[in-house]
């Protein structure tokens, strides 16, 4: 095993920390893993900074142990990494680049004020969970940690940092942060200007100019593995320092190079804990709360409809029938369970029979909620059957996606020929294609390499930047190189799959105030 010939990719997911090694035919040959959760401090989404760190060496740690169970080596080397993680979020830094916070990561909803005002302000929508709109509501809120502010960048910016000394991020990555001119592409120069003179009364010794990473595209050198970064990333001291990293990039850009979805006119849907679907515009917008305007991760303007929740009720209840299997001295494999009860699911009334449920466990900025309470409600002559129980967790699961992308299709023709597919929703062969199908009216594609998601796709870009020709595009190269013999299966939903998701779509909707009432009451 040549460990120059491979690449490595890092991602920081919201349940999961995992590490993908690809050799040079892009093939995933080695993983780690870490789980976590975050924690809800002080009406604060979170994950503390040894958490952080504990979490990085331990999934590297992992990895460590799969490639020597593997191939009989100890991983001294790699050909070239990258760092990924969660989008955007607040992550702000002192001129010695320790936080100033703690990470407050993009499921948190407690930015509105802010993320109106620069909406407004720029013309341009500001999501809540976007790092300017963070930022602002900090301001705002007269925090004191705002006059020793050096440096603002995410979770992902913040490890590459502290990897390799580096203070950047991938355009993709960098276009969660403050918005992006694609046509350049550099940070929007009318709205640093905006921002500036909207801030300027309160006299803080910096501009946003100061303190916003330097963009970098991908394929570019995002600087090497330091001494110090070395022994942070592996303690055992085994990693020598020196491989070259990639510009570090969000997960909608990781799962967007995983996916081959970087071209103008295709698209994706990333559903995990959160979901949210990207599509590669070729068309000037208007501005609208549930749409994001972010990019490619070379800098390609890409509309985004993003939910923070997605599958965490389903995992609720699953862990739920486990311990009930447990219960009664029937002790099952989770992964097995999760592919009973989600084949279970497509026995089910395609509208569910008449059951209902409100998968939401934060906030969520497209149906304009700043908290969230998991809800399962049914009408009195429901058909209350485990079938129709799984899908009506898994349709709520799309439901908000669903209405995000009503705005796209509808009100901006932007068109759906065709989408793909990643992430945990996904991993039961046929059952989330199919209720995705059913939801967007158009194919769903996975591909074999769907389960590996988002680290797979940093794993991508960094080959990308260590294998590609002279002046290949990101395009090309996915297309002629990782995917030219991909195999992946496309399912299109039948016409009673797509009538009985408008059906439930039209309850939810109309239901929408017992979820109001739940959070006002509960």
């Amino acid at each position: 095993m040549d460990l120059k010939q491979t690449a490595l990719g890092l991602e920081f997911g919201s349940t999961r920390i995992k590490a993908v090694l690809i050799d040079k035919e892009n093939k995933p040959i080695a993983q780690g893993s870490h789980e976590w959760e975050n924690q809800l401090v002080n009406g604060v989404w979170t994950y503390s900074m040894d958490a952080i760190i504990g979490g990085l060496q331990s999934c590297f740690a992992d990895l460590k142990k799969d490639v020597k169970e593997k191939f009989g080596v100890t991983l001294t080397e790699v050909g070239a990494m990258g760092i990924s993680g969660m989008m955007h979020g607040y992550l702000p830094l002192d001129k010695d680049e320790k936080p100033l916070t703690e990470f407050r990561t993009w499921r948190n909803t407690i930015t509105g004020p802010a993320a109106a005002e620069l909406t407004e302000l720029f013309h341009f929508n500001i999501p809540q969970r976007w790092s300017i709109a963070h930022l602002y509501q900090a301001i705002l809120n007269g925090e004191a940690h705002l006059p020793q502010l050096a440096h603002l960048t995410t979770l992902a910016g913040y490890i590459h940092l502290r990897l390799t000394g580096k203070k950047v991020l991938g355009i993709g990555e960098a276009s969660g942060v403050f918005p992006i001119d694609s046509a350049k592409p550099v940070y929007d120069a009318a709205m640093l200007d905006k921002f500036d003179a909207l801030i300027a009364p309160k006299g803080f010794p910096w501009k946003i100019r100061d303190i916003l990473p330097n963009l970098l595209m991908a394929g570019e050198n995002a600087g090497c593995l330091t001494v110090e970064g070395a022994k942070l990333l592996d303690p055992a001291g085994d990693l020598k320092p020196g491989i070259p990293f990639a510009p570090p990039e969000g997960d909608a850009g990781t799962g967007m190079t995983a996916t081959n979805s970087v071209a103008v006119r295709t698209g994706n849907v990333s559903a995990g804990t959160s979901d949210f679907a990207m599509i590669v515009v070729d068309h000037a917008l208007g501005v609208h709360r549930e749409i994001d305007m972010v990019t490619t991760p070379q800098g390609l303007p890409v509309a985004m409809v993003h939910c923070n929740n997605c599958t965490s009720d389903i995992n609720a209840w699953v862990n739920l029938f486990a311990e009930f299997a447990g219960l009664i001295g029937a002790d099952v494999n989770k992964g097995d369970l999760y592919v009973k009860l989600f084949n279970k699911a497509l026995e089910g009334d395609k509208d569910c029979g008449g059951l209902l449920s409100f998968n939401y466990f934060s906030g969520e900025g497209v149906t304009d909620l700043d908290e969230g309470r998991p809800v399962f409600a049914r009408m009195e002559n429901a058909k209350m059957t485990l079938a129709n129980f799984m899908r009506t967790h898994l349709l709520s699961a799309l439901a908000t996606l669903k209405i995000g992308l009503d705005i796209l299709t509808k009100e901006e023709n932007v068109p759906i020929d065709k989408l793909y597919g990643h992430g945990g929703y996904f991993k039961t062969p046929g059952v989330g294609q199919r209720m995705l199908s059913a939801a967007v009216g158009a194919p769903v594609s996975v591909m074999e390499t769907a389960g590996e998601g988002g680290p797979y796709g940093m794993a991508l870009l960094a080959g990308y930047m260590l294998w590609a020709k002279e002046n290949q595009s990101l395009e090309d190269y996915l297309n002629t190189v990782v995917f030219k013999d991909a195999q992946s299966s496309t399912l299109m939903a039948d016409e009673d799959d797509i009538q009985g998701f408008q059906a439930f779509l039209a309850r939810y909707q109309k239901a929408l105030d017992v979820e109001k009432a739940a959070i006002k009451c509960l």
